[in-house]
C-alpha cells in the first residue's frame, strides 16, 4: 500500500508541476501570469481540500450523501436558469463569481461516484437483480447525467454515463440486465447527434480532417501540427508557435498539444505515463479497500480520473471527435482542479482505511475451518 500511495502522490505532484510550467508558457504571450495565479490559489485550495479528506475516515460521508447528491442537483438546476447560470458559445455550464467561474458539473462527478458507491453497498446482495441493479442506481445516475446533458455539455455526460457503468458492473450487476440499456443508450446517443448539426460537423470533420481543416476541423488540425513539429525532444520551453493564436483553447482542452510542441514526445509519454500510474495505484488502493464502499468510491475516482485523461488525450491525438474535456491536473480550470485533487484526498483516505497485510492474513485465516492451516482436529 505504502507503494501505491507513493506512486499515485508523485504522479499527481509530477502532473500539477507540469501544468503550472505549461500554463504560463502557454499564456504568457496573451495574459501574461494571469492564469498561472488564479491556478495557484486553486491549486492551493485543491491541496487543502486534499489533506482535509485524505486525514477524515471516508465513512463518515457515508453519511452526507444525500445531501452531497441533493447540492449537486440543485446546483445543475440552477445554472440552467437564466439570468443565474452563464450562458457562452450557447451552453450554461457555469456560475459567474466575478472573479471566478464555477463549473457545477464538476461537482456532479464526485456526487455521482458517492451515490453510486453508498448505493452498491448498501445494496450489494440485491445488485445482481434487474430493479435494484440497474433501474434505481440507473435513476440516480440518469438525474445528474440528464440535467449536465441538456446545458448542453455531451463530453461530461459521456464520461460520467461510462464511471457509472464502470460502478455498475464492479457493484456485480448481470451482463444480460447490463448489456440491453447500454447499447440502446449509445444508440440514443447517435439519434442525438444526428439532430445536432453542429456536433455532426465535428464527427465528419474527425473522419475527413484534413477535408475541414480550414472549417470545423481547424482546432484538431492545429493540434495535430504542434504534436508533429514538436518531434522527440520539442522546440524548446515557451518556443512554441501553436500556442500564438493557432489553436484555439490551447491553455485548456487543448494544452496536451503545447506540451507536445515545446517538449516533444518524450514528455507527451510521459504525461501518460504518469495518468497511468494514477489509475495502477487507484486500482490496486481500491482491491485493498476494508469494505464495499471504499472500493467502490475509489474504482469511481480512478475511473473518473483515467477516463477523462484518456479522452482528453484522444481529443487533441484525433483519435476521438472533439469534446469539451479538460486534461486533469493540468488545464486551466478551477473547478475541475478543486474537484480532482479532492478526489485524490478520498483515495489516500481509503488507502489509509485499508487492513494492514497482517491484519488480512488474521482474518483470512480465522475465517477457515478448524484444520485448514494442517493443525491437527480432535475427535
Amino acid at each position: 500500500m505504502r507503494t501505491a500511495i507513493t506512486t499515485l502522490i508523485f504522479c499527481v505532484g509530477a502532473l500539477l508541476s507540469l501544468g503550472m510550467v505549461m500554463l504560463y508558457s502557454s499564456s504568457m504571450v496573451q495574459v501574461g501570469a494571469r492564469y498561472l495565479v488564479m491556478q495557484l490559489v486553486w491549486c492551493g485550495a485543491g491541496l487543502i481540500s486534499c489533506v482535509a479528506v485524505a486525514s477524515l475516515d471516508y465513512q463518515v460521508l457515508r453519511k452526507s450523501v444525500w445531501w452531497i447528491y441533493g447540492f449537486a442537483v440543485l446546483l445543475l438546476v440552477l445554472v440552467l436558469i437564466p439570468g443565474i447560470g452563464l450562458k457562452i458559445n450557447g451552453a450554461r455550464r457555469w456560475f459567474d463569481l466575478g472573479v471566478a467561474r464555477l463549473q457545477p458539473s464538476e461537482f456532479g462527478k464526485l456526487a455521482l461516484v458517492f451515490m453510486l458507491a453508498w448505493y452498491g453497498e448498501r445494496f450489494q446482495r440485491q445488485m445482481p437483480g434487474f430493479k435494484n441493479g440497474l433501474v434505481v442506481p440507473g435513476c440516480f445516475a440518469g438525474l445528474l447525467v440528464g440535467l449536465i446533458f441538456i446545458e448542453p455539455d455531451r463530453g461530461t455526460a459521456i464520461l460520467l454515463s461510462a464511471v457509472t457503468c464502470v460502478l455498475l458492473l464492479v457493484g456485480g450487476v448481470r451482463m444480460r440486465y447490463f448489456i440491453p440499456p447500454v447499447v440502446a443508450g449509445i444508440v440514443g446517443l447517435g439519434i442525438s447527434i444526428w439532430h445536432d448539426p453542429m456536433r455532426m460537423k465535428r464527427v465528419f470533420s474527425w473522419l475527413y480532417l484534413e477535408e475541414n481543416r480550414e472549417g470545423v476541423g481547424y482546432q484538431a488540425w492545429q493540434a495535430m501540427i504542434a504534436l508533429g513539429s514538436g518531434g522527440w525532444s520539442g522546440l524548446g520551453l515557451g518556443n512554441g508557435r501553436q500556442k500564438l493564436g493557432f489553436v484555439p483553447e490551447h491553455h485548456t482542452d487543448f494544452i496536451f498539444s503545447i506540451i507536445g510542441e515545446e517538449l516533444g514526445l518524450i514528455a507527451t509519454i510521459g504525461v501518460v505515463i504518469g495518468f497511468v500510474g494514477i489509475v495502477a495505484s487507484g486500482v490496486y488502493i481500491a482491491s485493498k479497500a476494508k469494505d464495499a464502499f471504499g472500493r467502490l468510491l475509489a474504482t469511481g475516482i480512478t475511473f473518473l480520473i483515467g477516463l477523462q485523461a484518456f479522452i482528453n488525450i484522444g481529443v487533441v491525438t484525433s483519435a476521438l471527435p472533439n469534446k469539451g474535456i479538460s486534461l486533469p491536473f493540468i488545464s486551466y480550470g478551477g473547478s475541475n482542479l478543486l474537484v480532482m485533487l479532492t478526489a485524490v484526498g478520498l483515495l489516500l483516505s481509503v488507502a489509509r482505511q485499508a487492513p494492514s497485510p497482517v491484519e488480512s492474513d488474521v482474518k483470512s485465516t480465522s475465517d477457515m475451518p478448524n484444520g485448514a492451516l494442517g493443525t491437527p482436529q480432535t475427535t
